[in-house]
């Protein structure tokens, strides 16, 4: 994907509704991408200033954006640790049937 593409899905990475591969890939390009990572941080800062406004409530959208890149890594953090989890328990199943079939077989 290119950087348009990438900034068409911020609104959705803001309103944290976004699938785990996409989260991934987002995730990925904007830690690289330093256009992408600005635009991210001007809607950000734009849309979540308005409301900060609005309310009247004290605010650092800064420090908010990293929370919010914080927290999407690491729920990309748990989702690979239960999707590798989930390979090896696969594995060790397949193992075992192998091994229950080698020992009916002996």
């Amino acid at each position: 994907m290119d950087c348009k593409e990438f900034e068409k899905l911020i609104p959705s990475f803001l309103e944290q509704k976004m699938d785990y591969q996409t989260l991934k890939s987002f995730v990925d390009h904007v830690n690289k991408c330093a256009e992408c990572k600005e635009e991210l941080t001007i809607q950000f800062l734009v849309t979540e200033g308005i409301v900060r406004l609005e309310d009247g409530s004290s605010f650092d959208l800064q420090k908010e954006l990293m929370s919010r890149m914080n927290a999407a890594n690491a729920k990309l953090r748990r989702n690979e640790f239960f999707l590798s989890s989930g390979v090896m328990l696969e594995l060790l199943a397949v193992m075992g049937i192998i091994g229950f079939v080698i020992w009916i077989l002996l």
